[in-house]
């Protein structure tokens, strides 16, 4: 019998953003890929619409001065420019809300076992300010919620592209956090900071490498750390065709290590959480395929597999193989 479909996270907000035109951050990714969802046959009522986080969480990853200047729109022109948005209300409401998405996406994924977040992983924002489009650390925020809760040791699996860096300078003195990114050596951020385990990648790495670097981090640290909760930035810019990306993983090895990180928790006990992290392909149609594969992954796993697509057919045939 199959475990309960994954609690997924949403709001409309997220894609409610005016952007001046050609901006590089593709803001309607998040609306094509609830819309995506709903076509495969997830219905709405499966999506819980996410609620802004508690300040007072919050403040216990960011610095007070900083919160409060971003917040009032009081940030000076460079500190906006390092974040890449021009500052207004409705940015502000729409990264608290993604805040206390990825915060309830943890408290259900610590309840029942996976939760998915159609946002999440600002994970360059520092404590103290914002940076690449990340004005708050949604991903520390859930891992200090958890901490919170009386979760022990918490790993964040970031496999985003760019490294992590505002989360393993939030917790380079918080052994209860394991912080991990497998990111692309030569791209942003130039200088990196130093996570728990750091992999950087070369650029035009494929799916053979990528794949092993996944499964030894993933499976070395699970064993080292045993811990309680994952939360998994499941960045889908290391795709052959993002934008920005510089490495060279296909469609099919996106959603082979999104089954192989969501297979191995689930084989070892351990919740997850994740988020959908980055993506910069313009052709939002790709990059809405590109996402899904985290919630083809996570369905399957539930024993709900959702309709299949043609180009997920190897999946459904290979997929337990790769467990």
């Amino acid at each position: 019998m199959g475990r309960a479909a994954p609690g997924l996270i949403y709001h409309p907000i997220y894609s409610e953003l005016e952007l001046p035109y050609r901006h590089r951050y593709p803001i309607g990714k998040y609306r094509a890929l609830y819309q995506a969802l709903q076509q495969l046959g997830v219905p709405a009522h499966a999506f819980q619409l996410s609620e802004s986080a508690d300040l007072a969480l919050v403040r216990q990853i960011h610095q007070p001065d900083y919160l409060q200047a971003l917040c009032t729109g009081k940030l000076d022109a460079k500190a906006m420019r390092r974040i890449g948005f021009p500052w207004s209300e409705q940015l502000i409401r729409r990264s608290l809300l993604s805040v206390g998405g990825t915060v309830q996406s943890t408290a259900l994924a610590l309840q029942h076992g996976l939760a998915l977040h159609l946002s999440g992983g600002y994970h360059h924002a520092f404590a103290g300010y914002g940076s690449g489009f990340c004005l708050l650390n949604d991903l520390a925020v859930a891992a200090r919620y958890a901490l919170n809760q009386g979760v022990h040791k918490v790993l964040i699996f970031d496999c985003d592209v760019h490294q992590g860096d505002g989360t393993a300078a939030i917790f380079a003195n918080e052994p209860a956090v394991i912080t991990c990114s497998l990111h692309g050596e030569k791209n942003f951020p130039y200088h990196k900071q130093q996570s728990d385990w750091d992999l950087a990648l070369d650029s035009n790495s494929a799916d053979p490498d990528y794949l092993a670097a996944v499964e030894q981090s993933l499976d070395y640290l699970l064993r080292l750390h045993q811990p309680e909760l994952v939360i998994y930035d499941a960045g889908i810019d290391v795709h052959q065709q993002d934008d920005l990306g510089l490495l060279a993983v296909s469609t099919r090895g996106i959603a082979q290590r999104d089954w192989l990180v969501l297979s191995r928790c689930q084989q070892a006990g351990i919740p997850v959480a994740a988020v959908i992290g980055g993506g910069y392909q313009r052709d939002l149609a790709q990059l809405t395929h590109s996402h899904l594969q985290l919630f083809f992954a996570a369905f399957a796993l539930a024993g709900q597999p959702l309709p299949s697509h043609p180009d997920w057919q190897w999946a459904l045939a290979e997929a337990p193989l790769l467990a």
